[in-house]
């Protein structure tokens, strides 16, 4: 039975780690590979329209260049190892989004790269592995 494992891409070596990871774990087990990249975005409600709209097309030409520099050589990675392969990019909270796009893919499994980050700013503002943990709709595995 295949499965979809999303896996959290920022071009980090953390992420590439779980990509790595998640490579080996989907050749084994026959699953699939969805490469989910979320750019943190946070909505101004006091934007004027004029605003918006240049914000707007700065979303889609980072949206592109994501795609282009960091997604697309890790897409042609894992196809070359023969796993199957699709994308998923998006603006919002990095946490919130991979359990959203969990959700809508149906996926399995979430794979992110542990930061290494701790301490004071981890405990005041959270870290996307303790709120994938606590909020995920499905496993989620932190490779170290």
């Amino acid at each position: 039975m295949s499965r979809k494992i999303v896996v959290g891409y920022d071009g980090s070596e953390a992420s590439r780690r779980a990509l790595d990871f998640a490579i080996s774990r989907a050749g084994a087990q026959g699953d699939s590979i969805i490469i989910a990249h979320v750019l943190e975005w946070s909505p101004y409600s006091f934007l004027t329209p004029n605003e918006i709209e240049e914000r707007h097309q700065r979303r889609k030409e980072e949206l592109q260049r994501a795609e282009e520099m960091l997604i697309q050589p890790m897409v042609r990675l894992v196809e070359a190892e023969g796993i199957p392969v699709s994308t998923a990019m998006r603006y919002g909270h990095i946490a919130e989004t991979l359990c959203k796009i969990a959700q809508d893919e149906n996926a399995a499994l979430i794979f992110i790269g542990r930061m290494g980050h701790s301490g004071f700013t981890s405990r005041i503002f959270g870290s996307v592995a303790g709120t994938l943990a606590q909020a995920s709709p499905v496993p989620v595995t932190i490779v170290p």
